[in-house]
């Protein structure tokens, strides 16, 4: 889907140079078809990377895409100009005048913090609420996949002995689900986390669905019933580099890390890594897009009946 985007939002350039199509607000205003709407909750620190992985993964398929960054208000960031949420960013409370036919939200590095310590917790939890009804499905990625599990069913998060660090495959448990339709019997994504979930209580909420594991048993991606609800554990959206770059800042810090499993090549991290995930990325967000997004929202989402039960 062409995204549609502000002409001088900073990842037009990279994705335009990707060969991504992206759609300026001027040309898309010339097209007589309605754009899918999707939020994108972004809690990431390196917002503008964050921004780029996921436009990349939602552009280049046939319909648009009208894209909404949204910033917590809650909260100051520290690792982007206050000038550049100014410019692409909505506050978090203009979520609340909108229906929105997707959204996702991001993870955080926050996942050892007790999620009511986290300093938007309640926002968030207000977004994760008014999205239950005014949003068709949602994404939620790593710590916001915890955060939604907690929020809607209790599911409480787990701290891990160390960080389970690396890109881990995974095979289907849910064979015949249009989430993986077209995904090899085993696929890679990359993992970065602390904390994890219980695969025992999460088999006892009957409107979840766990989808996909680790070879290790993790539990990587679950589902609500209604298929409203989308928890994936990993990070399919990160670039080829983005784990070696956490790699040598905590190793130039001093932190207690590891070398990522099964990322570099020989486990040497001197050597560049390759990218085995991309094709996985791409097919896992357009699925979402294609059949709990475009197939299932209605035309006309303005119409308080639009969020009917699937």
């Amino acid at each position: 889907m062409p995204i549609r985007i502000q002409s001088d939002l900073p990842a037009r350039s990279v994705l335009e140079k990707e060969n991504i199509f992206v759609m300026t607000e001027k040309r898309a205003s010339t097209q007589d078809i309605r754009p899918l709407k999707i939020a994108i909750v972004n809690l990431m620190p390196t917002k503008e990377t964050t921004e780029t992985q996921l436009l990349r993964l939602l552009g280049n398929t046939p319909l648009q895409i009208d894209i909404s960054l949204v910033r917590m208000e809650n909260h100051e960031s520290s690792h982007v100009s206050a000038a550049h949420l100014e410019r692409f960013y909505i506050p978090s409370r203009e979520i609340f005048l909108h229906k929105y036919d997707g959204m996702i939200i991001t993870g955080a590095p926050v996942e050892q913090m007790p999620f009511e310590d986290v300093d938007y917790w309640s926002e968030l939890c207000d977004i994760m609420d008014y999205a239950h009804e005014n949003v068709f499905s949602t994404l939620c990625i790593c710590w916001g996949a915890q955060a939604g599990l907690y929020h809607n069913y209790g599911v409480k998060k787990i701290p891990l002995e160390k960080k389970l660090f690396g890109v881990f495959q995974n095979h289907k448990v849910a064979q015949a689900e249009p989430l993986l339709r077209g995904f090899d019997d085993f696929f890679p994504i990359p993992t970065s986390r602390h904390t994890t979930v219980s695969k025992a209580q999460i088999q006892k909420i009957v409107d979840l669905q766990i989808l996909s594991e680790s070879d290790a048993g993790e539990i990587t991606l679950c589902k609500s019933s209604d298929n409203r609800s989308i928890y994936m554990m990993g990070h399919l959206e990160y670039d080829t580099d983005t784990l070696a770059k956490e790699f040598w800042r905590d190793k130039k810090r001093a932190l207690p890390i590891d070398v990522p499993q099964f990322y570099f090549p020989n486990d040497d991290p001197a050597l560049p890594p390759k990218n085995r995930w991309r094709s996985t990325a791409h097919l896992f967000f357009s699925n979402w897009l294609n059949y709990y997004v475009y197939q299932e929202t209605p035309f006309d989402y303005t119409e308080d009946s639009w969020f009917y039960s699937i």
